[in-house]
């Protein structure tokens, strides 16, 4: 039978905390906007900006899209990334929202 120090015990904690919280983070990252989502439906959110109801949204324009937005978190090189419009989630970088905001 083995014996366990509190210093063995408290870093198997930490890890194991450590270790959760990034599998959390990982997931949450890998969650992308889905068009049907209700907060997106409410916004206009198209994933692809050349597909947006010109006659709902008149003043779009198909140079407008996620990545040229100053909400947009993603890297310029990703496919998609991170919204805090919509919680956090992996927006397509070509796609377009109302609560578009040419990028300063």
């Amino acid at each position: 039978m083995s014996v366990v120090n509190r210093r063995t015990f408290m870093i198997t904690v930490a890890a194991s905390c450590a270790a959760l919280g990034a599998s959390q983070v990982a997931a949450q990252a890998a969650a992308k906007l889905e068009e049907s989502d209700p907060q997106a439906t409410a916004l206009g959110y198209k994933a692809d900006t050349t597909k947006v109801d010109a006659k709902k949204y008149p003043n779009h324009q198909n140079a407008q899209n996620c990545s040229t937005c100053q909400l947009y978190q993603g890297k310029p090189a990703d496919a998609a990334g991170p919204c805090p419009i919509f919680g956090g989630k992996q927006v397509a970088k070509q796609g377009w929202c109302s609560a578009w905001v040419k990028k300063a």
